[in-house]
């Protein structure tokens, strides 16, 4: 990240990783990790797109995609390493790198969170606080982490490209 973080930001940050930490322990301590409890999240994840408050599963990816490409570009602007591919093999780059993702998609994340908490309350009558931060980070994070470093490698090669 180039420029430095403002305190907003970094409590966005916090406040969002707070909140899937204290999501994923209520979830641990009330439902635990049995594998009944690993059928009901996949089979609850498979029938929420053709639910209600399913527009959730367009919104929050594009709002990541959007969010990828501005950051795709600047560091095809700066020269940067591709984001996904400097998580995996650069351990001295990788909190860094994390934390400008996280800084990036926090609202995307916390909206995502939210929202599947009313789709538990509405229309499963109960809470699974694990279930919303799986769905939260699969919707509102893993597709910036996916698009970044392929929008900034189109970019820089789009920049080198010879112009007519």
């Amino acid at each position: 990240m180039n420029q430095t973080p403002s305190r907003s930001q970094i409590f966005m940050v916090q406040l969002v990783v707070l909140l899937m930490l204290c999501f994923i322990v209520a979830g641990a301590i009330w439902y635990g990790f049995s594998s009944e409890v690993r059928q009901r999240v996949w089979t609850d994840l498979i029938e929420r797109p053709g639910g209600p408050l399913r527009f959730r599963f367009i919104l929050q990816p594009v709002m990541a995609a959007i969010a990828a490409w501005v950051d795709g570009l600047k560091d095809a602007k700066l020269g940067r390493s591709p984001y996904f591919w400097t998580i995996l093999t650069r351990r001295g780059e990788r909190g860094g790198r994390l934390l400008e993702g996280l800084i990036t998609t926090a609202r995307v994340i916390l909206l995502g969170l939210v929202m599947d908490v009313i789709y538990q309350i509405i229309v499963l009558k109960t809470l699974y606080p694990g279930e919303a931060v799986v769905v939260a980070l699969l919707l509102g994070f893993i597709p910036y982490l996916l698009l970044r470093g392929p929008v900034a490698r189109i970019a820089r090669w789009r920049m080198r490209a010879p112009t007519k």
